[in-house]
């Protein structure tokens, strides 16, 4: 059963939430497991020809496939788990699972293209030891290349549609492979023309674009581990959300993080300074609907109600403001011995002072209304901290 003290309209966009969580799990490991049925497929069929033809980097590159199969298990298992919802010790989710797989795979990648610029040093040096090749060696690589190439514009069509970064991160990792295929096929078809030259080099032009993909992909994800903030043009269209909800006069102290594909917000909203509790909540709601409904990558906003600019507050008097029991205690000081209940008391901090208005069930004699007059101009003068005391007496209906 719902929560009666929680309104339909915030229930029911989590119920969504959850169910675009699963939707896009389950889009993640659709798209992982393509990827590893390919890379299990091609690097068999690689060691096989490899073999068979004397291409031994060939078989290089199926070992480099079959490595592919780790990773592309691990994206799986953190797609299942990211998008597990939140539990007492993730109260924001598992996104962070695929940030940190993102950031796996870019060092990854990384480490892949050092491993191609180092290879093209050797080759180099050793080029008449290239072995002599057979063609079907190199009929094998250009499939593989093509293979690699639609498994990658495939993979990143996915992570874009369903805004996976971690997803992104393989995709690029499958163009890694089809690079490093494409070296094969270079190499084996200069070495086949009498070229030997251009599978090095072919290797070196690779291997630093891949090493220059992967350092931005790490970067990236080490950017939201550490809770960088969206840009100035993201915060300024939520900035614009916010202060365009009706009941908002203000706002400061927004600030961001992102978890994965999605955003945590929080944010001092400022409200007419004598707002009911009830009227400044339901202005917190409506702040929180029109943000998750103009910006639907944002997964949350915590909204801090403020009755005034919390930068612009006076200092001065110093020392604490009176909790609510010193301020009753002070009511029914100035009340004597009138006998007379307060059936209601509001308390006002505004300014760093306190502004009180009681509500009495009744209006007093003429000699009590004097005497409590008189009494409380003596309190406001010798306590600085507050600003007035008001009294008013409940009329007849």
């Amino acid at each position: 059963m719902n929560d009666p003290a929680q309104p339909l309209s915030v229930l029911r966009p989590a119920c969504t939430r959850d169910s675009d969580e699963a939707v896009r799990g389950r889009g993640i490991q659709r798209a992982t497991l393509v990827a590893i049925i390919t890379n299990a497929t091609l690097s068999i069929a690689q060691v096989a020809i490899g073999l068979f033809a004397n291409a031994f980097s060939l078989v290089a590159d199926a070992a480099h496939t079959l490595s592919d199969l780790v990773t592309d298990l691990l994206v799986l298992l953190a797609g299942r788990r990211g998008a597990d919802p939140a539990d007492t010790n993730h109260p924001y989710g598992h996104g962070r699972i695929e940030t940190a797989t993102t950031m796996l795979l870019g060092g990854v990648l990384a480490a892949v293209g050092i491993g191609f610029l180092w290879s093209s040093g050797l080759r180099l040096q050793n080029m008449e030891a290239l072995p002599e090749l057979h063609p079907a060696a190199l009929v094998m690589a250009l499939l593989t290349l093509a293979a690699k190439e639609e498994l990658f514009r495939y993979t990143l069509a996915a992570a874009r549609r369903l805004n996976a970064p971690m997803l992104e991160a393989n995709a690029w990792h499958a163009r890694s492979d089809a690079a490093s295929s494409l070296v094969v096929a270079a190499g084996i078809g200069g070495s086949l023309a009498g070229y030997p030259f251009l599978e090095p080099l072919a290797a070196a032009v690779v291997g630093f674009l891949i090493l220059h993909m992967g350092l931005r992909l790490a970067w990236k994800a080490v950017g939201e581990l550490i809770d960088t903030g969206l840009s100035e043009e993201e915060l300024a269209r939520i900035r614009q959300t916010i202060e365009q909800t009706p009941g908002v006069i203000g706002l400061h102290d927004m600030r961001t993080r992102r978890m994965a594909d999605r955003v945590l917000c929080d944010a001092h909203v400022q409200v007419a300074p004598r707002l009911t509790v009830s009227e400044g909540h339901r202005v917190s709601d409506a702040v929180y609907l029109r943000v998750r409904s103009a910006h639907p990558e944002v997964q949350d906003v915590l909204v801090h109600i403020d009755p005034e600019d919390d930068g612009d507050l006076q200092t001065v008097p110093p020392g604490p403001l009176p909790e609510r029991n010193d301020v009753i205690a002070m009511v029914h000081t100035l009340l004597g011995t009138s006998a007379i209940e307060p059936k209601r008391i509001q308390i006002h901090y505004l300014g760093n002072r306190v502004d009180v208005e009681v509500l009495l069930p009744a209006a007093l004699p003429p000699d009590g209304e004097a005497a409590l007059q008189q009494r409380r101009r003596a309190w406001l003068a010798e306590h600085a901290h507050y600003r007035s005391i008001s009294f008013y007496a409940q009329t007849a209906p």
